[in-house]
């Protein structure tokens, strides 16, 4: 009769039982979105720069057999607004994205764009040559060409073949 009682008035509140297996699986749903939506974002981007930088450009890597090619969407920055180093095997993509005021606006609803200062920095699979790095800005996208050193550069090794030497027993 108490448990009826008590069953009739949790209807009445609408106070439901949590089943603990189904909140088990909906964290691990939660945890297993976040490992396949942000792969490997703590090993490329420090959280020290994260907490200093405004927003952070998107960037496309593509390695051939002779350079490595970044493209790193940059819209409205200016190409000399932007520093690019190498240093050992770190690339770093730095700069400042100046927000331009809007003067014929005569209020302003909303600020959805990002400004401010960026930074990028990657570590290289292979020896780039420093000397020849070439970077160009087309349309909002600046591309990164990283020509490699002949030392990273895949080899062909030749195998000799040796005549069939006689074994003696």
């Amino acid at each position: 009769m108490k448990e009826t009682r008590k069953k009739a008035e949790d209807d009445m509140v609408g106070i439901t039982q949590r089943d603990q297996t189904m909140e088990l699986l909906h964290h691990l749903e939660h945890r297993m979105g976040r490992l396949f939506n942000d792969p490997f974002r703590t090993f490329e981007w420090p959280v020290h720069d994260a907490a200093t930088t405004a927003w952070q450009p998107l960037v496309d890597i593509f390695e051939e057999p002779d350079v490595i090619r970044l493209m790193a969407e940059l819209p409205g920055v200016k190409p000399e607004d932007v520093k690019i180093t190498v240093e050992s095997n770190l690339l770093t993509i730095k700069g400042t994205k100046e927000q331009v005021a809007e003067e014929n606006a005569e209020k302003v609803h909303r600020y959805e764009r990002t400004y401010g200062a960026f930074e990028r920095t990657f570590r290289l699979s292979a020896s780039i040559d420093p000397n020849k790095i070439r970077a160009s800005s087309n349309l909002g996208v600046l591309t990164i060409t990283l020509p490699k050193a002949e030392t990273a550069k895949p080899h062909l090794i030749r195998v000799e073949v040796t005549p069939e030497k006689a074994l003696k027993a």
